[in-house]
């Protein structure tokens, strides 16, 4: 019984096995140019990228240059920011790993970020929507976050 036990045990992690890894995301060698071609087929070819479309800064503190790239800066078929909205244009963050290539860590839909230093650390100030903070009123939402590793940490929501 026992060993019909380990069987189906060693049955299962063969299916799920596969399905894990084939889960995990691949690492690109230019995030602006796989971002660059996805617009280019969105647009039909009709679209610019303003200069701040890719941002290359180290926001995990780990030493390699990660790639942001800001959504508000494209124009498509004539339209600035097509998927900007009255709470900010998108941003997608990609990390850098010591392998070589980036991989997508996280997208947010911020109006502006300022990239400062806190307590030795380099923090990201995004600002967003108020209802990011629970608020109602007009005033921009400030969240503080630090990137460990691939993770997004909130320090702070002001």
């Amino acid at each position: 019984m026992k060993s019909l036990l380990i069987v189906i045990l060693n049955v299962i992690a063969l299916v799920v096995t596969p399905a894990v890894v084939q889960a995990q995301q691949s690492l690109m060698p230019d995030p602006a140019a796989f971002e660059r071609d996805h617009f280019n087929k969105r647009c039909g070819g009709e679209v610019s990228f303003g200069e701040g479309f890719a941002t290359e800064q180290d926001i995990n503190n780990d030493g390699l240059k990660d790639v942001v790239i800001n959504e508000g800066e494209i124009t498509c078929k004539g339209e600035k920011g097509p998927d900007c909205t009255d709470e900010g244009c998108p941003r997608n963050f990609y990390l850098q790993v010591a392998e070589g290539g980036y991989f997508m860590v996280a997208t947010a839909r911020i109006y502006g970020y300022d990239f400062i230093q806190r307590f030795g650390n380099m923090v990201l100030v995004m600002k967003m929507h108020p209802h990011f903070c629970d608020r109602t009123d007009t005033e921009p939402c400030e969240i503080t976050v630090r990137v460990r590793g691939t993770k997004f940490v909130t320090i702070s929501k002001k």
